[in-house]
């Protein structure tokens, strides 16, 4: 096999920002970017939604349209996850086809369809509800395919796919909660898990090696081709699987055998040597996350321990690791701002994977403290995207500081 070093590519996150541009630019930017109003949102929401499910648990909500253990997988991944998303592509949506993204009235009608989501899963407006929560992700398809066809830039076609996928996911929850399609809602669920990670091992593969090059000089990560591609066709292999609802001793092979090749490639890209440089190795912890969640869902599925370690090794390890990671470095490039992480970036990096650790590992290690452990990981979850939220509300709403528009 022959493997070779993740290239450099050139990239619009200045490493420094402009010289002469120390006094931030006045007035609101919040809508002159994708990443602006939905990473502030996404944060915001990880922070308060955790609080709203545990008050749905103790019963202070009454009876909403989508309650409990339901509500809060339906909006931690078509709510928190889907917001960062499409706050992501649209910007690097911009960058990769030199084309306009939704901005101003369009990008703030977008912002606005996603808040109504939020209120109406709390609501008894069911079908409401399932049209608005679909809506979104189909409109942000198409605000990402115009671009992207503009410029003909076929290599991302497949992101509008991803984002399509996420409504039909959306839309089958709602439809099965309503009895108009008979399957369980958990499989339109678990159907968004498995589009969420393709897409985070995708942009994984694409960014952290090329990140670590530059961000640590003489690193050396590297990308085996043959090795890309049969990683992410084995996860693809396991949407599949997940679409026919597979179980028992064939899943488990096959998500054993998606977590022995994304430990591999992980590897590859030499985490040991990022620790002195926080914006990289955040996204190396994060995506460890990634086969570990592979593995607890191979021996779930073996009965050795409970799916939930599993499910949340990879929504709050890698999701929201790879999340906080990404929502730094390029709300920080975009704003013309050092890509160098301070000590409240690191706070949010530790805060979140804690988080993960909590929730995933002491479970394991002492079953009878699990509810602890439920309720110390929402703590450090809560308190890592509320400070994000805080720390960065100035940065998302004012102009780059180079002058620049964005």
């Amino acid at each position: 096999m022959r493997f070779r070093p993740a290239t450099v590519e050139p990239r619009s996150e200045p490493s420094q920002p402009l010289a002469g541009a120390g006094i931030p630019a006045s007035g609101l930017a919040l809508w002159e970017s994708g990443f602006r109003p939905f990473y502030l949102l996404a944060s915001a929401f990880a922070a308060l939604s955790i609080g709203l499910w545990a008050a749905q648990f103790a019963g202070w909500l009454g009876r909403p349209y989508l309650s409990g253990p339901l509500w809060h997988a339906h909006e931690m991944l078509f709510g928190f996850a889907l917001a960062v998303v499409v706050g992501f592509l649209f910007t690097a949506g911009r960058n990769w086809s030199m084309q306009p993204t939704p901005t101003g009235w369009l990008l703030m009608a977008l912002a606005a369809l996603w808040v109504a989501g939020r209120l109406l899963v709390l609501t008894p407006f069911a079908w409401a509800a399932a049209i608005v929560n679909a809506a979104f992700p189909f409109a942000a398809a198409v605000g990402l395919a115009v671009p992207l066809w503009a410029a003909r830039n076929r290599r991302n076609y497949f992101f509008v796919g991803l984002l399509v996928a996420m409504g039909i996911a959306s839309l089958a929850v709602h439809l099965s909660q309503l009895g108009m399609l008979k399957l369980p809602p958990w499989l339109g669920v678990q159907i968004a898990l498995d589009v969420l990670l393709f897409l985070m091992a995708v942009m994984g593969g694409r960014v952290i090696p090329m990140f670590t090059n530059a961000g640590v000089p003489g690193c050396g990560a590297v990308r085996n081709a043959m090795l890309e591609k049969v990683a992410l066709a084995a996860l693809l292999s396991l949407l599949v699987a997940d679409l026919l609802q597979w179980h028992g001793a064939a899943l488990a092979a096959l998500a054993l055998l998606c977590a022995s090749l994304h430990t591999v490639r992980w590897a590859l890209w030499r985490p040991w040597n990022t620790w002195r440089a926080p914006l990289v190795w955040v996204l190396h912890a994060a995506y460890a996350w990634i086969p570990l969640h592979l593995a607890l869902r191979g021996a779930s599925e073996l009965g050795w321990i409970n799916a939930s370690s599993a499910t949340h090794a990879l929504t709050v390890g890698a999701i929201g690791g790879l999340t906080i990671g990404m929502m730094t470095r390029t709300a920080r490039g975009h704003t013309g701002r050092p890509l160098r992480a301070d000590r409240f970036d690191i706070a949010c990096y530790v805060l979140v994977l804690g988080a993960a650790v909590v929730r995933v590992l002491m479970p394991l290690a002492l079953p009878a403290w699990s509810m602890h452990a439920v309720v110390g990981s929402a703590s450090l979850w809560c308190a890592g995207f509320g400070l994000y939220a805080l720390r960065y509300w100035p940065v998302l709403t004012r102009p780059r500081l180079d002058g620049k528009p964005g």
